[in-house]
């Protein structure tokens, strides 16, 4: 089983004394990288509808880009991603053993990465897949990676012997996937509360959902796609009355 989340907008980039691996898609992250770097702190407001000082800080991060970047200046991805998802992952509380197996199972899609491990070398960035950045392969990020991200993730499910995707991505980085593709049946967990008896998926919480989701299949290393349903951190219960196979839906009273 892979289990797949989104990036983080919002980085915690304090040192961490972990060893780092080299992201499998570097090259084409250089290529994107100097596709950005040409951008303007203008072009990059309008391109990801951001503050002017969110901009400037992120061309700043572009023109340091690095083909290849001193450790210093990077940090392993899973551990550098700091928003509501990886508050559900609490990625730096993985015991070794934990993180080895999060490290062949687990993958965070990436406009900017592709696919990243959790041990990957990351240097900062903020590059949403749903950015119209043009570049040589296309008019967007989609046509950029292509059937990229797909035949990374069923490289990793062979070395794994994984027939199942867990998708606890948005739809936003889950679209970057080339279904056509991918070799994997996906699953992909739905998390809901509750209203005063009406089952609604509240944002915050279900980003937050999808990471303990994360957590929950790389703490107990599943591989059978019915065990997903036994998940129940935050007060979440399985409800196999809203569910199909390829949706498992969990409920939580507010």
């Amino acid at each position: 089983m892979l289990v797949v989340t989104s990036p983080a907008k919002k980085l915690d980039w304090a040192e961490r004394e972990q060893a780092m691996t080299w992201p499998a898609l570097h090259d084409d992250a250089v290529e994107l990288a100097e596709v950005a770097r040409g951008q303007s702190v203008a072009d990059l407001m309008k391109l990801m509808h951001i503050s002017e000082d969110l901009a400037k800080l992120n061309h700043a991060r572009f023109q340091d880009f690095a083909a290849d970047p001193k450790t210093e200046a990077t940090r392993p991805a899973a551990l550098a991603f700091a928003g509501d998802t990886y508050q559900g992952l609490e990625a730096g509380s993985l015991d070794a053993d934990e993180m080895a197996w999060a490290q062949e199972h687990f993958r965070i899609l990436s406009g900017l990465y592709g696919v990243l491990r959790p041990l990957d070398a990351m240097q900062p960035y903020r590059l949403e897949m749903g950015s119209r950045l043009k570049n040589a392969r296309g008019k967007n990020l989609y046509e950029f990676w292509g059937s990229k991200i797909s035949d990374a993730l069923n490289a990793q499910a062979e070395a794994v012997n994984a027939s199942v995707l867990v998708n606890c991505a948005s739809q936003e980085y889950f679209g970057a996937v080339d279904l056509s593709a991918l070799k994997l049946r996906v699953v992909t967990p739905v998390f809901m509360e509750d209203k005063n008896g009406t089952p609604k998926v509240v944002s915050f919480y279900a980003k937050r959902a999808r990471g303990a989701m994360a957590r929950f299949v790389i703490q107990n290393r599943l591989t059978d796609a019915a065990s997903l349903t036994d998940f129940d951190a935050g007060g979440y219960v399985y409800q196999p009355a809203l569910s199909d196979p390829g949706k498992p839906v969990f409920l939580r009273s507010a």
